[in-house]
């Protein structure tokens, strides 16, 4: 083993621990820290037994191991847990030396503490780590944002650790100046808790609609995995219906149907409103998943309006298949609307993000990885400036080709009462997006009536605003027209 460690990690729960493991399976020497002693004892004398990993529950000794300039991993709980962590390093720590956060930190909060840092010497990273316990173990992607100088320091550990493509592409690379990394984490969150709805959507018509039993849903979502569809969750969908549970019933039908979330959807919604960004499919995600939690309140608004959904006359692989394409239709709208996000949101934190990077680091090792993101990639490839995917000629044709099976199952949702709000929210941005003209002239014309607040004019230039007395009543004075 190496005299000193070439980085040190905080926090060896799941992630961490397997994080560890990973590092060192690169062939660089790890000292990890917890505050419990046990729990490091456990992890030197089990999985990290005969590996160059170092153990220590006193912080000052995890650093006085590391070689210079020094560099710390935290793996502890977003929020305060990391403050206090950062707190409790600073006084054996020399300017130069990175901390680096590879928890779910809110991307403000990373941003903050960059600057902190960096007003005291040191290197701030804030980076994502997506793909779960596997993921940490055999390669995750990984999203790295902060004090620029640090990259060049933790690049040979975090590009050595991240998954590979198939084609040797490397799924980490840096993001951009402060918060960005996590940011784009949070994004990838976000697009997963869109995903994760839009699949329980499919499944729902399968099952209770056209009643697939568990091994034909096993069955079919294997097929799925074989087109467009192709992808790490779909795979995981296909592999929950064929599980058993102890009496031989599929497992997946003794879950209650309540969801539960960590926070990062309702981050990512907040922070689309607040650069007005529509993000209409991701955040009917994270409300489906408020509503499933009501489980008692539905159980007992069921019973008030007792329903039965109507058989299906038609033809029933021709409705798996629009299904199919229903969901990869919808798939591309959460996509777009969550780089629209991204794109947005740089703007106004002056980041520079290179998109089609991003594509490539959730290529692989993450919770969202797909063939889907090589096109992503190349829409990028073809117009960095892109305002929304949706305008790429690949998403144009594609959507084109779609739309009718999508709206076919949409509208056989709805008259057979089955909720399918991503689904159905997605197809409503896809039509506003596309119109030329919506209803909210009217919608102005209200609030200047009620409100004095203005409107434009299609036969003036933009940017003149003007105000009508509607009534006769009121005065010339207008209000803002915000």
């Amino acid at each position: 083993m190496k005299p000193q460690s070439d980085i040190g990690l905080i926090g060896i729960a799941v992630m961490g621990e397997n994080l560890a493991l990973n590092i060192e399976s690169r062939g660089f020497t790890i000292t990890v820290s917890s505050r419990n002693q046990e729990t490091v004892d456990s992890f030197l004398q089990g999985r990290a037994k005969g590996k160059n990993i170092r153990g220590t529950t006193d912080v000052g000794e995890l650093v006085a191991s590391l070689s210079k300039p020094r560099k710390v991993m935290l793996m502890v709980k977003a929020g305060n847990p990391v403050d206090q962590v950062i707190k409790q390093l600073i006084p054996f720590l020399e300017p130069g030396d990175v901390i680096i956060d590879g928890g779910n930190s809110l991307y403000t909060d990373t941003s903050r503490r960059m600057k902190e840092l960096e007003a005291q010497g040191f290197l701030f990273v804030g980076t994502g780590v997506s793909g779960g316990e596997e993921g940490a173990l055999t390669g995750p992607s990984i999203m790295p944002g902060g004090s620029n100088a640090a990259w060049p320091l933790v690049q040979p550990i975090l590009q050595a650790i991240a998954a590979k493509t198939d084609d040797g592409s490397i799924c980490c690379d840096w993001v951009g100046d402060a918060g960005a990394g996590h940011f784009v984490k949070m994004v990838h969150n976000g697009i997963e808790y869109g995903d994760m709805q839009l699949i329980s959507e499919s499944y729902q018509l399968l099952k209770d609609l056209l009643g697939v039993n568990a091994s034909e849903l096993a069955d079919i979502y294997s097929e799925w995995n074989k087109t467009e569809l192709d992808s790490y969750l779909i795979d995981i969908t296909a592999q929950i219906f064929r599980v058993k549970d102890t009496d031989g019933s599929p497992l997946v039908d003794k879950i209650l149907d309540t969801a539960m979330q960590k926070g990062t959807g309702k981050w990512t919604i907040e922070s689309a409103l607040g650069v007005n960004s529509p993000l209409t499919l991701i955040s009917e995600a994270v409300f489906a998943r408020l509503l499933a939690a009501m489980k008692d309140e539905r159980v007992e608004a069921s019973k008030t309006y007792r329903k039965e959904i109507p058989a299906f006359n038609g033809d029933k692989k021709v409705l798996i298949e629009q299904i199919r394409q229903a969901l990869y239709a919808a798939k591309m709208i959460s996509y777009a609307q969550g780089f629209s996000l991204m794109r947005l949101q740089a703007q106004a934190e002056q980041w520079t993000i290179n998109y089609g990077s991003v594509a490539l680091m959730w290529r692989g090792g993450c919770i969202i990885r797909s063939r889907f993101l090589d096109d992503i990639k190349q829409a990028f490839v073809k117009d960095a400036n892109i305002p929304n995917l949706l305008l790429d000629s690949f998403f144009v044709k594609e959507l084109q080709k779609l739309l009718p099976a999508w709206r076919q199952v949409v509208a056989t949702a709805s008259l057979h009462g089955i909720a399918v709000p991503t689904l159905s929210s997605a197809l409503s941005y896809f039509d506003g997006y596309t119109t030329n003209r919506l209803p909210a002239n009217l919608l102005q014309a209200q609030r200047d009536f009620f409100g004095a607040h203005t409107y434009e004019r299609i036969d003036q230039p933009r940017g003149e605003f003007f105000h009508t007395n509607w009534t006769g009543r009121g005065g010339d004075t207008a209000s803002t027209h915000l």
